[in-house]
């Protein structure tokens, strides 16, 4: 088995239970499907999010462009 980390967050009772459902029908620890969720969406929320902040910084001239012709 890989190298492991404990993560803490605070979710909502419904979704603490649906994940625990979840675990308990398949066989799974419910860490398996908070990795799974972690895996398939992190990069997306990522792309999300720090697409915003860098537009945020381009708009307030914290960021610069780089115009295509120079490119």
């Amino acid at each position: 088995m890989g190298l492991t980390a404990t993560a803490t967050f605070k979710t909502t009772p419904e979704l603490k239970n649906r994940m625990a459902f979840l675990a308990k029908e398949t066989h799974r620890p419910t860490s398996f499907y908070y990795n799974l969720l972690l895996e398939d969406y992190l990069e997306d929320l990522e792309d999300i999010y720090l697409s915003e902040k860098i537009l945020a910084d381009i708009r307030s001239g914290k960021e610069k462009t780089i115009p295509a012709e120079e490119v």
